[in-house]
């Protein structure tokens, strides 16, 4: 018996350590999973902010006098949005960053449209355009969700491949920390209210 131990306990060491790098590869992976199916809800989001703002921009020609260069900035910004892709698998903080900026691009120039309109009281009377404002709005508060959800389901993941011991298999696993979503530039200083 004593000649079979040495064999007994190198197979117990390996099948110990088999449990360990299987498990702390399916819990990770589970994870990632998780991260991209909330980036799809972000997505998804922004998508319906796309599409809405599309119905809105057409609504908003309707109006004879409108300023053009206002509607131009608007699908311009639009179209720079969605441009921009994420490969979920392979998120980078300069990724996120870019997909940050060309979203806060739309984000400004959907809100001088709005700002415009106030001087359109038949705009601001049609049951279409305030209608599309609703859902504008319901949106961004769903763009909100998808993004707090987000950072949510990074946590877990980020946790999981950066403590030790997991952090040297994570790196032989090929799992890598992924970026929050931050909040855009300059979200920190205070909203200037002007009223002219």
């Amino acid at each position: 018996m004593r000649k079979f131990l040495p064999w007994i306990i190198v197979g117990a060491i390996l099948l110990i350590g088999y449990s360990w790098v299987k498990g702390f590869n399916n819990t990770a992976v589970t994870l990632d999973q998780e991260v991209k199916k909330q980036w799809g809800n972000v997505q998804t989001a922004y998508q319906r902010r796309n599409d809405l703002i599309g119905n809105l921009v057409n609504t908003v020609k309707g109006a004879a006098d409108f300023e053009k260069s206002t509607l131009e900035a608007v699908i311009k910004a639009r179209s720079e949005a969605t441009k921009t892709t994420i490969d979920p698998a392979n998120i980078t903080p300069e990724q996120l960053a870019q997909f940050n900026q060309a979203q806060s691009g739309l984000s400004s120039a959907l809100s001088r449209l709005l700002v415009t309109v106030e001087q359109y009281p038949d705009l601001k009377a049609n049951q279409n355009f305030l209608k599309l404002q609703d859902e504008l709005t319901s949106t961004e508060n769903q763009i909100l969700t998808a993004r707090t959800r987000f950072n949510e389901s990074i946590n877990p993941y980020n946790n999981h491949v950066k403590q030790f011991p997991g952090s040297i298999l994570a790196g032989i696993l090929n799992f890598s920390e992924k970026p929050y979503f931050d909040a855009e530039p300059g979200a920190e200083k205070p909203v200037e209210v002007n009223f002219n």
